[in-house]
């Protein structure tokens, strides 16, 4: 009995180590295809706006709103130690370091990750890939390529967007619903900000977006089994991509939180 119930946790182990060899196996595919002419800039460009510009909505609305929720939620916390003048600078530096950088991420594991693996997934199981390379084209460059870097690209730039309308969200509760002047949120805003929490958090989401599409791209290339094995690897990647996101944002954070420190600490 305590060998049957060892089998699974070894056969899970052996599992998740032979996905994280893949994985890299996949990314040192991806290096040695970034070096080799020609560059793909169309297929990034399109990759671009289909999974970034696409994907604005999405992410704005949920930024704005989370924003708005922040800055009511934290005005009746900070009332009752009479700090209810920092709503502002509590929902900027919340949001810029932490929340904006990691809800861009997770929407985009949801939307654009589970996408990409289907539709390479798709394309795996209807042995389109074998075609390509049949071919003499590379799917790492013509498929992988293209995807991960639009995602490096457009990640960080929806981040900042959306940091941008989560801090104009708290800015209309603060001047509706606290009736804070809009000049004096900004002033807030400007004053406990600084450039290290921008850069902190900017800086997070292009490990997101690799992970994001490093994850998406493997399942879809191995997806097996057809229509219902489609269906596994969508799923896998958005709960594999979602714990890599949430996991490395940890370590992420206390890295930035260093060398923020080390190089001119709460000024930089």
């Amino acid at each position: 009995m305590p060998g049957r119930s060892e089998e699974p946790r070894m056969s899970f182990l052996a599992g998740l180590i032979r996905a994280v060899g893949d994985v890299t196996v996949l990314t040192g595919a991806c290096l040695r295809e970034l070096l080799r002419r020609p560059f793909e800039w169309a297929l990034i460009s399109e990759q671009m706006f289909r999974l970034g510009v696409r994907s604005m909505p999405l992410v704005g609305l949920t930024i704005a709103f989370t924003g708005a929720v922040m800055a009511l939620q934290v005005s009746y916390t900070l009332a009752a130690y009479g700090a209810k003048l920092y709503v502002g600078s509590f929902v900027a530096v919340t949001l810029i370091k932490e929340l904006g950088p990691v809800l861009t991420a997770v929407m985009f594991a949801a939307r654009v990750g589970a996408g990409i693996t289907a539709e390479l997934g798709s394309m795996n199981v209807t042995e389109q890939i074998d075609a390509l390379r049949a071919l003499g084209a590379s799917p790492v460059k013509k498929l992988v390529l293209p995807r991960l870097a639009a995602l490096m690209v457009m990640v960080p730039i929806l981040t900042m967007i959306g940091d941008l309308l989560g801090i104009l969200g708290g800015m209309y509760v603060a001047v509706a619903e606290i009736e804070q002047g809009a000049g004096y949120y900004w002033s807030k805003v400007r004053e406990f900000l600084v450039l290290g929490d921008l850069l902190s958090g900017i800086g997070k989401t292009f490990f997101f977006a690799f992970f994001i599409g490093i994850i998406a791209c493997y399942n879809g290339l191995n997806t097996r089994g057809g229509a219902s094995g489609v269906g596994r690897a969508t799923t896998n990647t958005v709960v594999a991509a979602s714990i890599a996101i949430f996991t490395s944002n940890f370590f992420l954070a206390k890295l930035f939180l260093v060398l923020q420190s080390a190089f001119g600490g709460a000024s930089w």
